[in-house]
């Protein structure tokens, strides 16, 4: 296993990632009870104590519900940028809170974490990059819009962890109040199935014109649960990639993660 990746939940209820090289491991968010935290990583043979630190994407509660009880049984450094420290308003060992500016390279172990700028109505949100030996792990979730910059977050992936949180029709007839419904379509929202499709295309299609096409693994992510279902948000991507000429074969491989489920390792 060089470069790998689990997801222990993926959803609007919860968020937690293991990504681990054969000698570093790390959790990205804890969104899930520290008690399922606890379970999950036995399930996958480790220990707290195996954890190498914590990476925080943003304050909302579906990623980091665990983390206060968690970090209590867990000798583990937590990473984020100092607004979402504030954000969290949860009581950390100050020895193990580890702020950084987003944009910064964090090295943990033998693992290089690009930090970088997401769009969401969080304090300060970022996604990682996770590189490893030139291999790269990307999660791109919590966004509402992907910018240029993230366009080059996501072509430096060789497993991309990407949010598909919403089919829009399902979103807009659905029973949610006005205003959510704005929250989550806006900007500073969420990605549904179709932004998040036309995203991936405009790589793919950057790559054709450029002779650079890579093997990719695609990991959708944080699907709701009112609004969205795995064979959705698959078959989105998969017609709306062939629709721009780059339809997904055995350079782009697509898998929707399981919302509360452990997922397999994915591994690069």
């Amino acid at each position: 296993m060089n470069l790998a990746i689990c997801s222990l939940a993926s959803g609007s209820s919860g968020n937690c990632y293991v990504v681990k090289s054969q000698t570093t491991t790390l959790l990205v968010d804890a969104g899930i009870s520290a008690r399922r935290i606890k379970q999950n990583l036995s399930t996958l043979g480790l220990k707290p104590q195996d954890l190498d630190g914590i990476l925080i994407t943003h304050e909302h509660s579906d990623h980091i519900s665990g983390l206060e009880t968690f970090i209590r049984s867990a000798d583990v450094d937590v990473y984020a940028n100092a607004n979402t420290f504030r954000g969290m308003r949860l009581v950390l060992p100050e020895e193990r809170c580890r702020r950084f500016a987003t944009g910064d390279v964090l090295q943990i172990g033998d693992l290089s974490v690009r930090t970088f700028a997401v769009s969401h109505d969080a304090a300060d949100p970022v996604g990682y990059s996770v590189n490893f030996e030139g291999r790269c792990i990307a999660i791109v979730t919590d966004t509402g819009i992907v910018d240029r910059a993230l366009l080059r977050e996501i072509r430096s992936a060789d497993i991309l962890v990407l949010e598909s949180n919403h089919d829009e029709h399902i979103l807009r007839m659905g029973a949610y109040p006005w205003f959510l419904k704005q929250r989550i379509l806006g900007e500073r929202g969420h990605l549904s199935n179709e932004a998040a499709a036309l995203a991936l295309a405009e790589v793919l299609k950057w790559e054709e014109e450029n002779g650079a096409c890579k093997d990719r693994r695609i990991l959708l992510a944080h699907l709701s649960q009112k609004n969205n279902f795995p064979e959705m948000a698959v078959a989105t991507m998969e017609n709306i990639l062939e629709e721009q000429g780059c339809p997904p074969g055995s350079k782009t491989r697509l898998t929707a993660l399981p919302r509360a489920e452990i997922s397999p390792f994915y591994s690069v």
